[in-house]
């Protein structure tokens, strides 16, 4: 049964997650390609620019990274601290630089993008999320 309240859709007496895709990202910024290997030890930068809609330098850092469907259920990569302001890109946009642990990220050699969600509050129920392609490279590969 979905039921509504305050524009909220409710199911079975818990508020759904609502996500919509308004974050801009940037997976291995400056790179062409983004290569990652979640089987090391390394960590993956993952650039949020700022939008007319959002600014992540002034917002609270609650962010999640990793395999869409990790991150969609609630998984995913916490950042390692609380990330730091870089330079604007081709359209004077600073952005807020993250780190996340590539082995918490869920990524596998199936995915080809990466997703990123940004809890508006600590219930971590809405936000606002964003997605960018990466090139998994396992080192089973």
């Amino acid at each position: 049964m979905v039921a509504t309240t305050l524009g909220l859709a409710v199911f079975g007496g818990q508020a759904a997650a609502h996500f919509p895709t308004d974050l801009e990202i940037e997976i291995r910024p400056g790179c062409d390609r983004a290569p990652i290997n979640p089987d090391g030890r390394g960590v993956i930068p993952v650039a949020v620019r700022r939008t007319d809609e959002f600014d992540p330098t002034s917002e609270p850092v609650r962010y999640r990274f990793g395999a869409p469907a990790v991150v969609g259920d609630g998984g995913g990569a916490r950042p390692i601290g609380d990330g730091h302001v870089i330079g604007g890109d081709r359209d004077d946009r600073p952005a807020l630089l993250l780190f996340f642990r590539a082995d918490e990220t869920g990524l596998d050699g199936d995915d080809s993008a990466g997703r990123l969600e940004w809890e508006r509050d600590d219930e971590g129920n809405h936000g606002l999320a964003g997605t960018a392609a990466v090139i998994v490279a396992t080192e089973s590969q």
